[in-house]
């Protein structure tokens, strides 16, 4: 009978419902590091921001911050629509292909609520867990589609990443001047680039941490592995579905780009936007590190650290990070009435 008993309770404190399946697998050390995880991103950005004014002083970057053109704002707003939807659209695909049905509008919906909590949370992808848990709730009916609404939001992400690093290699690839500064980047002799290859080996021994941290959880759970290789296979690399994905997260790349441009024009930077162009998809891609909150810092000190590389000046470079968070940040506010309408 205590036997019984001894094991009921095991079973039942095994369970832990209350948690996310991460916490309930976990021990309480990791648990506790897990938790701690949002306030490190947050001191990270936060840090990194502080070290870039006292860097380029408050006086320079306010310069290059004032009298922001209205008109290039308009537009920079205008190209997020379409990026939105076309985002919406490519996780909808995505979802079909694994056969878990989303339908537009909901798609839409979800997808501004979630940027707009990406912007607002720590590690910017809490808004695409809320809207992976959200699309699964929905589909609890058929065993498997759970998952399967989980594996369409991380599929549908990785497939914008992959034609943004596409994006970024082709950058350089064709433009010379990107490679002579990424050359400059190693180069020790001044202080200037010694002081930001030390903060680019920072953010990269940050993003190998985050990386092996991830390779080690994943190695824990092969079968969690071998059924998002499947869906993958499904849902990405699929001959009837991967030009789709390609051509849409493509497009959505060059609206990024884009929006970048507008800020850039919108502060009346003398950087001229063909010397720009071969940095922004580079500057995007540090977005992508999970180690601030909607890219804040990490963003900024790459444009940083390629516009002082490139022999512009670094106070644009970060004025114009700057002005493109702000942009994301606006253009994701229609996700406040999705979850204003939700609440009621």
């Amino acid at each position: 009978m205590d036997t019984q008993r001894r094991g009921a309770g095991a079973a039942a404190d095994d369970g832990l419902p209350g948690l996310p399946i991460h916490e309930r697998t976990a021990k309480p050390a990791h648990r506790r590091l897990v938790r701690l995880l949002p306030a490190l991103r947050v001191a990270f950005s936060c840090g990194l921001l502080v070290a870039l004014v006292l860097w380029l002083k408050p006086s320079t970057l306010l310069a290059a911050l004032s009298a922001p053109h209205p008109g290039w704002l308009a537009l920079a707003l205008a190209l997020s629509l379409p990026q939105v939807a076309l985002s919406a659209w490519r996780w909808r695909l995505t979802a079909q292909q694994l056969g878990v049905p989303l339908g537009f509008r909901t798609a839409l919906a979800e997808y501004y609520l979630a940027t707009l909590l990406n912007q607002l949370l720590p590690g910017g992808v809490m808004g695409d867990a809320n809207r992976a848990w959200r699309h699964a709730r929905t589909t609890t009916g058929t065993a498997g589609r759970g998952t399967s609404a989980w594996h369409a939001v991380l599929i549908e992400r990785v497939s914008g990443q992959f034609a943004l690093l596409l994006v970024a290699l082709l950058a350089l690839v064709t433009a010379p001047s990107l490679r002579a500064a990424l050359a400059r980047v190693l180069d020790s002799d001044s202080s200037a680039a010694g002081s930001m290859t030390t903060f680019a080996m920072t953010t990269l021994i940050a993003a190998l941490m985050a990386l092996t941290l991830g390779w080690l959880w994943w190695r824990r759970r092969p079968a969690v592995l071998a059924s998002l290789t499947t869906a993958l296979r499904q849902a990405l690399f699929a001959r009837e579905v991967l030009l789709k994905q390609l051509l849409a997260s493509l497009l959505i790349v060059v609206s990024y780009v884009a929006v970048y441009l507008c800020c850039l024009l919108m502060l009346g930077s003398a950087t001229h936007p063909g010397e720009a162009l071969p940095l922004i998809p580079w500057v995007l891609l540090a977005m992508a590190l999970p180690l601030s909150i909607a890219g804040w810092g990490v963003r900024e000190g790459a444009a940083a650290l390629l516009w002082s590389a490139a022999g512009l000046d670094p106070a644009q470079g970060v004025a114009i990070a700057i002005a493109y968070g702000v942009v994301v940040l606006l253009s994701s506010l229609p996700g406040a009435l999705v979850l204003f309408r939700q609440r009621r």
